[in-house]
């Protein structure tokens, strides 16, 4: 007996509801292409830099709000995770993300490195091409230290929107007298106009240890902490669902402004085409075999739940104000432990980018190439080792891999002037990296999760034998009665 095909508008209502937000992202990302690009061709002159912020407004305001979520997403996560694991599953866990994290950071720029020396985009002659100016006044040294430095700021006050930074101060000399050496220049400090994420990180980690320690004690600050972090998921929760209209007039500005559109295909369209194929490369075959190695299971179903994440990433360039939209898919769709999600994620967006690691190892030997200058296997070792730690300072926030950059071509001798070989096609590939690092933490979120559930079951037991309701089922009760 055949049956017939019937269709449910039941079913179809509750398939489209429960895929309403994806569908909703993919449109606001066509739109903002088709408005751009109508936009752009609408008129005969370019388009003022006032012009294009007025178009990117809206978006501007959603990526501000996303932004604001930030400090109190990350120590509130990072406390109420820490704080209420006690000290050998923090121990564990800790240590799973790290190994992690230095893994694939290494495979990232080993990826750029092979796939640099073998295509060779920087083949062919620099004609045209301005000649490197004299070398910044930075020592790579004073940049390493400066990572550390970071680590432990003196004002937290400050570390919610300043960065340290070293600074060497040139002498002031007579006309007739002679520059001394930069090794004896002074010593100077100053603050950049940036969140000092890793200092925030690290403060946030050593208060959820003292609490976790503290017991009892602890409680009522912890609590204050996981209402906080509860508070900014419901929060975030509001935000996602306005996020297409802020996509939209993101990509439609990205699209106004764009210079050229013939530059890809031009000067550096090898180089572009070399970093998209490594971050591509790594974000969807290394990574995800890993993540199939290490858990046994396809990582397919998860990596399409945190397609809101990679749009909200690449719409914003920045890995820290995708934070929250982040935490959301890992937690209620990907139904990852809170208590693993938010310990991870904070320190992936603070020390993961596996994206910028291969850009920059890739970017420091291009613009070698196009110099002709030939590296040895030490330099491109130190290239190497440079980035890994370039890639771990860098903050996330737009184009923070340019400041790092200036580290790596410090390594191999390149002024930081060299950069503006490749500024012309760093915005677009910035977007690229950037969804990569989020791809990256998120995965690492899933496989320390896998890795970590019979140490979380066994803390679901109480001292009777009753098993405790699962904090990811209570996280998600939250976000849904804050939908009602």
């Amino acid at each position: 007996m055949s049956r017939k095909f019937s269709c449910n508008p039941k079913t179809i209502k509750d398939a489209i509801n429960a895929n309403l937000l994806p569908i909703l992202t993919v449109s606001g990302v066509t739109g903002g292409v088709v408005l751009g690009v109508i936009l752009r061709y609408s008129r005969d002159g370019p388009w003022s830099k006032r012009e294009v912020m007025y178009v990117g407004y809206i978006g501007e305001l959603f990526l501000r709000a996303l932004k604001a979520l930030i400090i109190p997403l990350i120590v509130s996560s990072l406390v109420s995770a820490i704080g209420s694991l006690d000290l050998s599953l923090s121990k564990k866990i800790g240590l799973r993300a790290v190994a992690y994290y230095m893994t694939t950071t290494v495979l990232a720029v080993v990826l750029g490195i092979i796939l640099v020396v073998s295509i060779h985009p920087g083949k062919g002659s620099d004609e045209g091409i301005t000649k490197a100016g004299e070398a910044r006044s930075v020592y790579t040294p004073d940049l390493l230290m400066d990572l550390p430095r970071n680590l432990f700021p003196p004002n937290l006050i400050q570390a919610c929107f300043e960065t340290y930074k070293t600074v060497i101060v040139e002498p002031k000399i007579d006309e007739n007298d002679t520059l001394p050496p930069k090794s004896e220049w002074d010593i100077g400090s100053d603050h950049s106009r940036a969140l000092n994420i890793m200092g925030l990180v690290s403060f946030a980690t050593v208060l959820g240890l003292a609490l976790s320690t503290l017991g009892a004690k602890g409680k009522p600050l912890l609590s204050f902490f996981q209402s906080l972090s509860d508070a900014s998921m419901v929060i975030t929760s509001w935000l996602i669902w306005i996020s297409p209209i802020g996509i939209l007039f993101l990509v439609a500005s990205m699209m106004i402004e764009m210079e050229d559109f013939s530059v890809m295909l031009g000067q550096l369209g090898l180089y572009f085409g070399t970093v998209v194929l490594g971050i591509f490369i790594h974000g969807f075959l290394v990574l995800p075999a890993l993540y199939t190695i290490f858990t046994r299971k396809l990582p397919f179903r998860f990596l399409a739940n945190m397609t809101q994440a990679y749009i909200t990433a690449f719409a914003t360039a920045s890995s820290s104000g995708t934070l929250p939209v982040t935490f959301q898919c890992l937690e209620e769709k990907n139904k990852i432990d809170p208590r693993v999600t938010r310990f991870v994620i904070p320190i992936g967006a603070t020390i993961n980018m596996d994206g910028t690691a291969l850009y920059e190892a890739v970017a420091a030997i291009f613009i070698a190439q196009v110099r002709g200058m030939a590296l040895t296997i030490g330099q491109v070792v130190a290239i190497s080792i440079t980035a890994t730690a370039a890639a771990i300072g860098a903050a996330g926030i737009p184009q923070a891999g340019l400041v790092t950059m200036v580290m790596v071509l410090d390594v191999v001798g390149l002024p930081a002037e060299d950069m503006t070989l490749i500024i012309a096609v760093d915005w677009l590939l910035d977007r690229f990296r950037t969804m990569i690092n989020v791809l990256g933490d998120s995965i690492g979120a899933g496989l320390v999760y896998e890795l970590s559930k019979k140490e979380l079951e066994q803390m679901n037991i109480n001292a009777n034998g009753d098993v405790e309701r699962p904090s990811n089922e209570i996280a998600m009760d939250t976000v849904e009665s804050s939908k009602m």
